[in-house]
């Protein structure tokens, strides 16, 4: 089978020389291109050997290599020759699935040629092409000797093997640059035409362009120079100028241009920019150049220096004209003005939370039926802003206070200034540190069989956990968020964020990125194969209920997931709605009693499985029924240093005490500083009951469909009763 693929390559190769030799002497033309494909593949795309976008993807690869093969690097006064190339390829008419999904819009190569000559490479510069395609736009970098090219389709991969033999390839999502990519690599270039409207794990993205972009800057080496194809919305416009100024924070953006007409070859027409980026404070909003061709661009733009220095950019003019023929030459060729001040860019500051412990609990607040007005019982938080709507407990939880807490978060100074995350939502994040910091009492492990730990001289210490019971209201998201944050800032950069569907993803990104993040830092489990390795090396899992209890054969999304951990995983694992695992202990339904719900026993698990990890439950409903307790292993429910020795008597125990049980054990909860539920206050809102008397038709209506309802429940129970009594 190895020869076989070798074979193929080296017959690959060989097409790949045949297309860039007819490129180099002008007789390329569709039908050889065809008869190229042919000998490569045995037979006739109408015989289902190749498909015409195969043919394509061809002879970009035969562009790539004409490219490498020219004789000197190219120059401006290259791009005329390269255009008139280009209009003399045919025309892409045909596109694949796999070219919708990945965006494979390849660069033309005289717009290549344009972005390598304004990058201005040096010989000791590490280049990465982040979304490499055929590797055009690094085909001219002939100087260049440390070349990383990441391409996520492995059939262009292949070919880039062959096209580069001395590069490094790497197959990672463009837009997770940041934590998948090799942390040593810090590219002093980087050359990018990214997806434009389509991401990894995400489908249909509007913003994907600018995702690459941001995960590109972010790894590019301080002074470094970035050369970006971007989508024409990519601009200054009011609907874009917050995020773009967010993207260029820190950096000069040297030039930019809009390009007309310049992807007619590849099939579509779409206008692009052309964005040269050093990463050095500047300006970041200079004149836009608009022309129609990479030609009129080429005899039009003016290259900028690479920066020796942190802040140094002189232009060098592409044209040198003592006489300008015309006004219009004149206007091209006229010298730049300076660049401006750089803008002094404050970092991000990182420092503890400032708060004081209150050696008395504040005094309760006046009482409104059955809540009392929430308030930090022990805390005091320096700079932190009221929750935007009032927040109350109840009677019960109010008249408990939390004890003192000796953990103190870190987290960066915006988070305060501008308000980012209220009081209310700053002490979740002080109280989990706090609980993450103690151990249940006894050393376990998991056993062999179901969901129970068991002791053992020659187990682990479990980290205890943290519920946090809010309503709706309270901003739940946000401050799982801000205690990920907190993890993420003090170095544990690998988070898993369980929630109920796939749908709430979005919220998971709107609420880490309102507190700083990036929105590439949050992934979905199920961008992967369920037997396949997940690359993401730094960031946030987003994964499914029902995707975590997923299996297929001896394939399991837990065992997926615990595998990326690793063993000595120490970050957030966040349980979010985590009733959903409240199934974890049976118990009686309508037809009987049930065994545990296997997305209940899938979350125990994981929870059993990573000793060290800082769980965090979140549900609205925690205390509100047993089994909404039965999930919760880390919270020291049962077991050694309890009334009861194993979660079963637990259950048993506290079910038969009903509500008022359960609201002692959540007061216990708090006491031990495991537990907080507020909810918004209802003070102020008006109502008005509305009553709506049935005319005779709706009546009529009502009783017509309660009718029907009660033969069909009949016959059901016909058919039931019938097949009971078969059995």
């Amino acid at each position: 089978m190895t020869d076989l693929f070798t074979q193929f390559d080296t017959r690959l190769d060989q097409a790949i020389d045949e297309i860039a030799q007819e490129l180099a002497s002008g007789s390329l033309t569709k039908m050889s291109l065809f008869d190229a494909m042919k000998r490569l593949y045995g037979g006739s795309s109408a015989e289902g050997r190749w498909a015409q976008r195969d043919a394509y993807d061809l002879l970009e690869a035969g562009m790539t290599r004409h490219l490498l093969g020219l004789s000197r690097p190219v120059r401006l006064d290259d791009i005329t020759a390269l255009s008139l190339l280009v209009e003399q390829l045919p025309t892409h008419t045909v596109r694949s699935e796999d070219q919708i999904r990945f965006q494979q819009f390849s660069t033309p190569a005289d717009l290549a040629a344009l972005a390598t000559v304004l990058a201005q490479p040096r010989p000791d510069d590490i280049v990465l092409e982040p979304s490499a395609g055929h590797g055009a736009l690094v085909a001219s970098l002939t100087t260049v000797r440390q070349l990383h090219l990441n391409e996520l389709d492995p059939k262009r991969r292949e070919k880039l093997a062959l096209l580069f033999k001395h590069a490094k390839l790497t197959g990672i999502d463009g837009a997770m640059l940041a934590s998948a990519l090799d942390p040593s690599l810090r590219p002093s270039l980087i050359l990018m035409n990214p997806p434009f409207s389509r991401s990894e794990g995400r489908g249909v993205d509007q913003f994907a362009a600018v995702r690459h972009l941001r995960a590109a800057l972010g790894r590019l080496a301080p002074g470094g120079r970035l050369v970006a194809i971007m989508p024409d919305w990519f601009t200054t416009s009011a609907r874009l100028s917050k995020i773009y100024d967010q993207t260029f924070e820190n950096c000069t953006v040297q030039t930019a241009c809009r390009l007309a007409r310049c992807y007619h070859k590849q099939g579509t027409s779409v206008p692009v920019r052309l964005y040269v980026i050093d990463k050095v404070p500047g300006n970041i909003r200079p004149a836009i150049l608009a022309r129609s061709t990479v030609a009129e661009i080429a005899a039009a733009v003016a290259v900028v220096k690479r920066a020796v220095g942190p802040c140094e950019a002189s232009p060098i003019y592409a044209r040198q004209q003592t006489k300008p023929g015309t006004l219009f030459k004149a206007m091209r060729t006229s010298a730049k003005p300076p660049a401006a001040k750089p803008r002094v860019i404050e970092a991000p500051s990182i420092s503890p939370l400032v708060f004081r412990s209150l050696a008395t609990p504040r005094p309760l607040g006046e009482q409104a039926g059955v809540y009392l007005p929430y308030r930090p019982s022990r805390i005091d938080i320096d700079g932190a802003k009221a929750h935007p709507t009032p927040l109350v407990e109840s009677v019960a939880m109010g008249s408990i206070p939390a004890p003192v807490p000796e953990y103190c978060p870190s987290l960066q100074g915006r988070i305060l200034k501008e308000s980012l995350l209220s009081e209310a939502q700053l002490e979740t994040v002080i109280y989990a540190g706090n609980a993450w910091q103690q151990y249940l009492p006894g050393l376990f492990v998991p056993a062999d069989e179901g969901v129970a730990l068991t002791l053992a001289e020659d187990g682990h210490s479990y980290r205890k956990g943290y519920f946090l019971g809010d309503g709706t209201g309270a901003g739940k998201g946000r401050q799982i968020a801000a205690c990920i944050l907190d993890n993420w800032l003090a170095g544990r950069r690998k988070a898993i964020w369980v929630s109920k569907n796939e749908s709430l993803l979005e919220d998971a990104r709107r609420d880490w990125s309102a507190i700083g993040g990036m929105t590439a830092d949050i992934q979905p489990l199920s961008s992967w194969k369920i037997d396949q390795p997940v690359p993401f090396r730094e960031g946030i899992l987003f994964v499914t209920y029902p995707t975590l209890r997923s299996q297929r054969q001896d394939a399991t999304r837990l065992k997926q997931l615990l595998d990326w951990a690793g063993a000595d995983f120490e970050g957030v694992i966040a349980f979010d709605e985590s009733h959903e695992m409240g199934g974890v202990a049976g118990g009686e339904g309508a037809r009987g009693s049930k065994s545990g719900s296997q997305q209940g026993i899938a979350g125990v698990m994981l929870q059993n499985h990573l000793p060290k990890a800082r769980v965090l439950y979140a549900s609205a409903t925690g205390a509100s029924e047993v089994n909404n307790l039965a999930y919760a292993v880390r919270l020291g429910l049962w077991g050694p240093g309890t009334a009861f020795a194993i979660r079963e008597d637990f259950i048993s125990q506290i079910r038969a005490g009903g509500i008022a049980a359960m609201e002692l054990v959540s007061r216990d909860l708090k006491a031990l500083g495991l537990y907080q539920a507020r909810a918004l206050s209802f003070a102020g809102v008006e109502y008005e009951i509305l009553k709506h008397d049935l005319t005779a038709q709706q009546i009529a209506v009502y009783d017509t469909y309660a009718d029907a309802w009660a033969i069909l429940c009949a016959a059901a129970h016909k058919i039931v009763y019938r097949e009971v009594a078969i059995m």
